[in-house]
């Protein structure tokens, strides 16, 4: 059976060389004699997969060596009380900007543990646009300030990050991490569930500066302290040892491939070709205010839901997978992330120009 165009926001399709390479490798990785599977978080042969990883995530991130590099369980969701358990205990204050419903609720999850101030939001054009922030507004003493890099449901990201001063940014950057170049000495810490562009479901990293470690909270349990994971290199239980060691073929093959400048300048191109379409379609039609566009998750519509469905159910049976929007918001979405090539998404607007052309 062939593969499919797989253009699900989550979890996403992966590169074709990191799952052949894992499929070799499903018996006896290296001279092992066993599958990663198999292996114990404790032996040599696993802590080299996972020094590995760290060192590759490391080397195309430039991560300065002040931050620790975590591999952790429970998604982005867990970090939502994460982060404020651990950071929000300085002042008892935290900024969010309100973007999409995984901001929104980090915003409601941060707000059981201390004040969480919501300096701005797009809720009220149904999250299409980022607010623009007015730097007065920001609380001088929060102990950090949130924001959600891109939005996996509603298609926006930023393309200018917020100055905090000498608050630490906090971004979740679940469905946009190592799809763009990013400073990461800019942020005091950056998580990341791993399923849209990192690897398999299972896995989420975490990048926190040093000096954020080690002011948890009384309340905050030993698994949720990012102490506890720093101090023991990420083995203080086992970790989700198959997934890290997908991440690493996925690393390997972002690494390839040129790194991710080169993957940005890619990810630009497939945006622009699908954008494109959708601004000269006379059907289909973008939701997104085009400056806050993002070039990993893309949202149209017909305007009658009828079509859309029809759209849908015609894709699929032609290979074009996960294209129906989200439950929240309806209509289509495009997951273009990493490892969707070119030609899929030229391949989806000839789709969508055949479509449009039988129903003139």
């Amino acid at each position: 059976m062939n593969r499919v165009y797989n253009f699900s926001a989550g979890p996403s399709m992966l590169p074709e060389s990191a799952l052949k390479k894992a499929a070799d490798e499903m018996l006896c990785c290296g001279n092992s004699g066993m599958s990663v599977m198999e292996m114990s978080h404790r032996s040599k042969d696993y802590e080299a997969i996972i020094n590995e990883a760290e060192s590759l995530l490391r080397e195309l991130m430039n991560i300065p060596e002040n931050y620790k590099v975590l591999f952790l369980q429970g998604g982005a969701s867990s970090q939502f009380a994460m982060v404020p358990l651990n950071l929000i205990g300085r002042t008892g204050k935290a900024d969010f900007v309100i973007t999409g419903q995984w901001a929104k609720k980090a915003y409601q999850e941060a707000s059981r543990y201390g004040e969480a101030v919501k300096i701005a939001s797009s809720e009220d054009a149904v999250f299409n646009y980022i607010p623009k922030l007015d730097k007065s507004t920001f609380s001088k003493d929060a102990s950090y300030f949130h924001i959600t890099t891109n939005n996996t449901i509603y298609g926006t990201r930023y393309t200018t990050l917020p100055d905090t001063g000498d608050v630490p940014l906090v971004a979740d950057m679940s469905s946009n991490i190592l799809s763009e170049v990013y400073d990461v000495s800019k942020f005091g810490l950056i998580y990341a569930g791993a399923q849209k562009n990192m690897g398999p479901a299972g896995l989420t990293v975490a990048i926190i500066r040093e000096d954020l470690i080690g002011n948890p909270l009384d309340i905050t349990p030993t698994m949720f302290n990012y102490e506890t994971h720093a101090k023991n290199g990420s083995m203080f239980n086992t970790p989700p040892t198959y997934s890290i060691y997908i991440m690493k073929l996925v690393l390997e093959w972002l690494k390839g491939i040129g790194g991710i400048p080169a993957i940005q300048k890619v990810n630009e191109e497939k945006a622009k070709i699908l954008y494109d379409f959708l601004d000269s379609s006379s059907l289909f039609k973008g939701t997104v205010v085009k400056e806050d566009r993002s070039i990993m998750n893309v949202p149209f519509v017909t305007g009658d839901d009828e079509l859309n469905a029809e759209f849908i159910k015609t894709a699929s049976s032609k290979g074009f997978v996960n294209l129906k929007g989200h439950r929240s918001v309806g209509g289509m979405r495009a997951s273009i992330y990493n490892a969707m090539p070119t030609e899929g998404v030229i391949a989806l607007v000839e789709l969508m120009k055949d479509f449009e052309a039988s129903h003139k």
